[in-house]
C-alpha cells in the first residue's frame, strides 16, 4: 500500500520523533515538525487511519502515536534517508578494524567491536560458510627442530593454524619440499573433499615422502575441519540491558538468542544483496519479536562472505546505523582481501 505524501510525512515525523526520544508525539507537535499547513482536527483525522491501518499505535485514549512494526517497515523501505558517515566515524572504524589485521577472524572481531561502541547494541559477525570453500595456499612455519605448524588459508578467507611433530629435524630444505608437494596436492581442492580416505590416497602418492608427512597431513585434516565451522563473534551484547528500548525480560530474551551461535549462523546465512532489516518477527525468532536485525554481508574479492549485523530495539537510529554498518563491512572486505591477496 502506498500511502499519500502528507500521510508519509506524519508517519516519517512520528517515527523519528519516537526513534530520537521515545514518546509519542501529539497533533500541534506534528504539525510544527512536518511544516503542513492543515488544522490539528485533519492531522488527527491521518493519524487516525494510519493506527487503523496498522502503521501506528495509540497507547491509549488522548495518548499521541508511536510506531507498529508495520510502520517502522515503511519507514525503512519508502522514507528513511540514510546519513552519510562522518570522517571522524570513518577514522574510528578503520582505526579499529586495521587493528585486527593480520589475521581474518580478527579483522572481523574488531569490526563487531567498532560497530558496538558506535552503536550502543549488539554487534555480530560471521565467517563465511565452508560447504564451497577449497585450499588457497597451505604454509608451514617452523617453531623448533622438531615441530612445525601448518597454516591453511581457504578461498573464502578463513585462516587456521595446527601445530605438527616430525621424527625428522626440520630444515629448511625439508620445509620446503613440503611446501611445494602439498600446495601441488591441496591447492584448490574443496575442503569437504579433506578426509581420511583422501589423505590415504595423497599419501600413497608420495611413496616414501610419506614417512615425513604422516603428521603434517593428519594437521591439514584438523586445520580443514574447523575451517568447514561458521565462526560467530558477538561483541556488546551487555549494551542492551541499559538500552531504553527494551524491558529487562526482552533484553533478556535477546541475550539467550545470542549465545545461541548455531541459531545466530542460521539467521544470517541468507545470501542477501546489499543491506537487510529484519523486524520484529520476520526473523522468524521468537525472542527477537520485539527487536530489529540489520544485517549486510562483506565480500572476500569479487565473493560474497559472511556477514555483519547489528541487533538492538525496533526503535533505532536506521539512517545513522545503516551507513555505519555498511561502512565497517567495505573496511573489513577491503583489509580482508588485501591480507589473503585476492
Amino acid at each position: 500500500m502506498v500511502l499519500t505524501d502528507r500521510k508519509q510525512k506524519i508517519l516519517r515525523a512520528v517515527v523519528e520523533n519516537y526513534i530520537d526520544c521515545g514518546e509519542a508525539i501529539s497533533s500541534k507537535a506534528l504539525i510544527m515538525q512536518t511544516g503542513l499547513s492543515v488544522s490539528s482536527a485533519t492531522i488527527r483525522n491521518e493519524l487516525a487511519d494510519l493506527v487503523r491501518d496498522g502503521y501506528l499505535i495509540q497507547p491509549h485514549t488522548s495518548a499521541g502515536r508511536i510506531p507498529s512494526h508495520k510502520g517502522y517497515r515503511y519507514y525503512i523501505d519508502h522514507l528513511c534517508e540514510l546519513e552519510p558517515v562522518s570522517d571522524n566515524v570513518k577514522a574510528y572504524i578503520e582505526r579499529t578494524v586495521f587493528s585486527g589485521a593480520d589475521a581474518p577472524e580478527k579483522i572481523l572481531q574488531k569490526t563487531a567491536h567498532a560497530l558496538s561502541k558506535l552503536s550502543s547494541v549488539a554487534s555480530v559477525t560471521t565467517t563465511p560458510s565452508g560447504d564451497e570453500a577449497r585450499v588457497h595456499k597451505i604454509r608451514f612455519v617452523v617453531t623448533g627442530r622438531h615441530t612445525g605448524m601448518v597454516v591453511l588459508i581457504t578461498s573464502n578467507g578463513m585462516v587456521k593454524n595446527r601445530l605438527f611433530r616430525s621424527d625428522f629435524v626440520l630444515t629448511p630444505e625439508l620445509i620446503a619440499m613440503f611446501d611445494k608437494v602439498i600446495n601441488d596436492n591441496f591447492v584448490g581442492i574443496p575442503l569437504k573433499e579433506i578426509t581420511k580416505a583422501f589423505l590415504q590416497t595423497i599419501a600413497s602418492k608420495f611413496g616414501e615422502l610419506s614417512l615425513f608427512m604422516t603428521d603434517v597431513l593428519m594437521a591439514i585434516l584438523d586445520a580443514s575441519t574447523q575451517a568447514m565451522q561458521t565462526v560467530v563473534n558477538v561483541s556488546g551484547a551487555t549494551n542492551l540491558l541499559f538500552l531504553q528500548g527494551y524491558d529487562l525480560l526482552t533484553a533478556r530474551n535477546v541475550l539467550k538468542f545470542l549465545s545461541d551461535s548455531e541459531l545466530i549462523a542460521k539467521l544470517l546465512s541468507d545470501n542477501i544483496k546489499g543491506t537487510k532489516v529484519y523486524l520484529g518477527k520476520e526473523s522468524g525468532i521468537p525472542e527477537l519479536s520485539d527487536s530489529c536485525v540489520i544485517v549486510t554481508r562483506y565480500n572476500i574479492g569479487t565473493r560474497s562472505a559472511g556477514a555483519i549485523a547489528l541487533i538492538g530495539p525496533c526503535r533505532a537510529d536506521y539512517k545513522t546505523l545503516i551507513p555505519q554498518l555498511e561502512y565497517a563491512s567495505e573496511c573489513a572486505s577491503g583489509l580482508i582481501g588485501d591480507l589473503l591477496e585476492v
